[in-house]
């Protein structure tokens, strides 16, 4: 019985500490918010440039999403994805999606797949478009080939944009991702049956997968494409995506 008793103070002294470091990481959050407004206002009222204020209002809609007031934070963060997809600033813009799929609103999946077209499609940090094929494959049922498509993806692009030590971190993580992808989506565990898996799902040309990709990238957006595509893919030098 001591130990019982024991045991469950331990429980709601865990419990409490959690609650306390909650409550501190909140407050600083708020903190960090306030000071973002104020300098939001600050910018506002001296007719600041326009890539200032899209800046300022990303970071403000980044930290109202990490206080899950993703409501506030949808105005500001399509507000400045209008502003750098219109700048050819494609990295921001994607980077701008990621905020607005984390926002957790209507439009949420649709901000997703335009993010993740953005990410492939331009010559963007790999390391944010991993992340945003990462939300497709935490978001997808177990048995779905959509993850796979986007672990494989992310795997492609860590190979042939990465560079130097930011490739093999990259490398190892996507790697470790599709291996958990296969497992769970076909029971794999050996290199032997993740290469046939791959090869039943033609996951082993990127001609391949990448036209796959294309086809979840329209589930998630529909028909609420916020950009002109082709346009966007004619001011590019290059194109590598879907």
């Amino acid at each position: 019985m001591k130990q019982f008793d024991l045991l469950a103070t331990q429980i709601k002294d865990t419990a409490a500490d959690s609650i306390i470091n909650r409550s501190a990481q909140n407050a600083s959050l708020e903190s960090h918010l306030n000071t973002l407004q104020d300098q939001l206002r600050t910018l506002e009222r001296a007719h600041a440039p326009a890539h200032s204020l899209a800046d300022a209002r990303l970071q403000v809609a980044r930290t109202l999403v990490s206080l899950e007031r993703g409501d506030e934070a949808w105005p500001l963060g399509r507000a400045a994805f209008d502003h750098f997809i219109a700048n050819d600033l494609f990295e921001l813009a994607a980077d701008a999606c990621d905020v607005l799929f984390q926002a957790a609103q209507p439009d949420s999946i649709s901000a997703l797949g335009q993010g993740i077209w953005l990410a492939v499609t331009c010559p963007i940090d790999p390391e944010l478009t991993v992340e945003l094929l990462s939300h497709v494959i935490d978001e997808t049922p177990d048995d779905a080939d959509g993850a796979a498509v986007a672990a494989t993806t992310a795997l492609f692009i860590a190979d042939v944009r990465a560079q130097h030590r930011q490739r093999e971190d990259l490398m190892f993580f996507t790697t470790q991702l599709l291996g958990t992808v296969a497992r769970r989506h076909s029971g794999v565990e050996t290199p032997e049956q993740l290469e046939s898996w791959m090869e039943r799902l033609e996951l082993k040309e990127p001609e391949k997968f990448l036209v796959r990709l294309r086809n979840v990238v329209d589930v998630l957006v529909q028909d609420d494409w916020w950009f002109d595509r082709e346009a966007l893919q004619e001011r590019l030098p290059f194109t590598s995506g879907s």
